[in-house]
This record gives C-alpha cells, sequence and structure tokens, in this order.
C-alpha cells in the first residue's frame, strides 16, 4: 500500500454518487478544497458516526468553500439507502472495483476481528485547488473526524 501524502498530486477520477449522478474530482475542486475521505462500508457503526459528524458540520465547510467526497466499495443503491437514511447533505461515491482506493493508496491488507482480507484504510486527503494534497489526515477517531477537519481550517 503506497497511500500518498502531503505534496503528492491526487488522482483524477470520476464516480457515481448515491444519486447516480457522475461527480469527478477536478470539477470539485473548481469551486475550492475538496475533502476526500475514505471509509469501508455504509451503515455499519463506526461509518455511520463518522458520516453524522461530517453532515452536522456542513455548513462551516460550506462557508469555507470544502466540498465533501466520501468514498467507499459499496454499490450506488447501498449508498443511497444510507444517505437517506442518516439524512446525508454530500457527496458519497461509489468505488465498487476500489480503483480510486488503489490509486489514493488505501486499498490494502487489513486484520478484523483474527482474519486478514483487502479493504479500504479509513484515510483522509485534503486536496486542493491546484490538485495537490495539502494534507494527509490518518490519526482520529470516527466519533471525532469532523473535528480534526475544522481544527485544519482555523
Amino acid at each position: 500500500m503506497n497511500t500518498l501524502k502531503t505534496g503528492d498530486t491526487a488522482p483524477l477520477f470520476t464516480l457515481q454518487n448515491q444519486f447516480n449522478e457522475t461527480i469527478s474530482l477536478q470539477g470539485c475542486l473548481d469551486k475550492g478544497p475538496v475533502l476526500v475521505y475514505f471509509y469501508p462500508k455504509a451503515s455499519t457503526p463506526g461509518c455511520t458516526v463518522q458520516a453524522q459528524g461530517l453532515r452536522d458540520i456542513k455548513q462551516q465547510l460550506d462557508n469555507l468553500n470544502i466540498t465533501v467526497l466520501g468514498i467507499s466499495p459499496d454499490p450506488v443503491a447501498k449508498l443511497q439507502k444510507f444517505s437517506d437514511k442518516q439524512a446525508l447533505n454530500f457527496h458519497l461515491l461509489s468505488d465498487e472495483d476500489h480503483a480510486v482506493a488503489d490509486a489514493f493508496g488505501v486499498w490494502g491488507e487489513k486484520k478484523f476481528m483474527g482474519k486478514t482480507f483487502d479493504g479500504i484504510h479509513r484515510l483522509s486527503f485534503i486536496v486542493g485547488t491546484e490538485g495537490k494534497v495539502t494534507q494527509f489526515i490518518n490519526k482520529f477517531k470516527t466519533k471525532d473526524h469532523h473535528e480534526v477537519i475544522l481544527e485544519l481550517f482555523k
């Protein structure tokens, strides 16, 4: 796993969101910085808490012109159910073949409950308008991820 770091150029990508709309990183960068956060699986406890935190600070992020893109290997239909149930107000993107996760270096071996498998590591990146990673965020708890993000912009 060769994870992108601060200063690296973010790979441009285009994925479908929870409403089956096409969303591109470049289109979002035209409006300002982008928080690209990777999470393992929609509707699981940790992923739900993380998404709710971002939902609750959406206005503050909007005031800073920050677009939020949550990426998981879930299919569009599952993302829509997750979004609807949690009243999420930002894009959830489907990366079923984990090509974008691979490009960011967040797909790799994981261990959970004694089992080893490949999956998405819960990591976040702030991509600046020039397309470079300005912040690599790897130290946070799901319940305070949103606070860590806001703190970066104070």
